[in-house]
């Protein structure tokens, strides 16, 4: 049977047996209250990713209120849709005006230099620190699976000199290429085996291994260097990943946005490399609104863990020491 009928199957004796189980129960994080401070004259709002570079500073992107909305608008987003903030909250710089129609996506490879995925321009960019436009692949606007076009291109990792791009919400592939947009291969396609992805959201790597949040397939997939299927994690109440990053110590950490009955919140798990759950935690709901949906995270160098709240417009600081882990990396 496939998961999806598995899924429906669940749905239907819950309804039968008179409501929902309830929301798994998890210990809370801490937070950082007041994380980051946002001059109340900055249009900020939707953020979708966050990552964080070699100085310690935080990279968020975020739609500046746009919110997302089929058919996608064709005029790009006026206001600055990347921040730059200090460790302590400061914002110290913002760019990407006029630059992204649904800005998804943001990765900080090793030189510092920031990548974002647009599914509304099918498109990735690459750009220096500061926000000059480096190197764009896709065709504005045309979706495709094939070396020069996106089908709504999610995330993006880097490993051995390659860029990786998940990609994405109409394609279930990787594409992989060089530092300079050279197409090189691609592994995968749409499906629920081994190897196969539906809507594969969020990617990151180690020195060892590929993880891909194979989002509606509610599980984190594990490839190989070369792009071979190796392991899947999946344990217990899972639900459906939209970020993944390795933080070092044998240590995977997943942030997942939906339960298995679809209802938002955020969840964290802590697993080792072996698929072992470690720990699981709740980043919690956005207590202004009842709500949260967590749709990408980061770890800094000091253990900071940074999480996106798409639908809080809010990004959450806490310490993986609150969400008692302790790594010697």
């Amino acid at each position: 049977m496939s998961r999806s009928l598995v899924l429906a199957a669940g749905l239907i004796l819950a309804s039968c047996s008179g409501g929902n189980p309830a929301r798994e129960e998890a210990p809370a994080v801490e937070v950082v209250e007041g994380w980051p401070d946002i001059p109340e004259s900055a249009v900020f709002g939707e953020p979708s990713a966050v990552d964080v570079d070699s100085h310690g500073h935080i990279f968020v992107l975020h739609r500046a209120g746009r919110e997302w909305e089929e058919p996608f608008p064709a005029e790009p987003i006026a206001d600055p849709t990347v921040f730059m903030f200090a460790a302590n909250g400061k914002l110290l710089g913002k760019w990407g005006a006029g630059d992204f129609v649904m800005p998804h996506g943001l990765s900080v490879d090793e030189d510092d230099n920031v990548w974002i995925t647009d599914v509304g321009r099918e498109q990735v960019f690459r750009f220096s620190h500061d926000g000059t436009q480096e190197l764009v692949l896709g065709e504005r606007g045309v979706a495709g699976e094939d070396e020069s076009h996106f089908g709504r291109p999610t995330d993006v990792a880097f490993s051995q000199g390659r860029v990786l791009v998940a990609d994405g919400y109409t394609n279930g592939r990787i594409a992989v290429f060089d530092r300079e947009g050279n197409f090189l291969e691609q592994w995968g396609e749409a499906g629920d085996g081994a190897g196969e992805f539906d809507l594969p959201h969020g990617i990151a790597a180690d020195d060892e291994r590929i993880y891909v949040a194979d989002r509606e397939n509610a599980r984190v997939q594990v490839l190989s260097l070369e792009g071979e299927p190796l392991d899947e994690f999946r344990a217990g109440q899972t639900g459906h990943p939209y970020a993944v990053k390795p933080i070092g110590s044998g240590y995977v950490l997943v942030v997942e946005g939906r339960d298995m009955l679809d209802r938002f919140g955020a969840i964290g798990r802590l697993y080792r490399s072996d698929g072992a759950l470690e720990r699981v935690f709740d980043i919690g709901l956005d207590p202004r609104t009842g709500v949260s949906l967590g749709h990408d995270v980061a770890v800094g160098r000091d253990g900071s863990v940074y999480v996106v709240d798409n639908r809080s417009s809010r990004v959450v600081k806490f310490e993986l020491a609150s969400a008692g882990v302790v790594t010697e990396d």
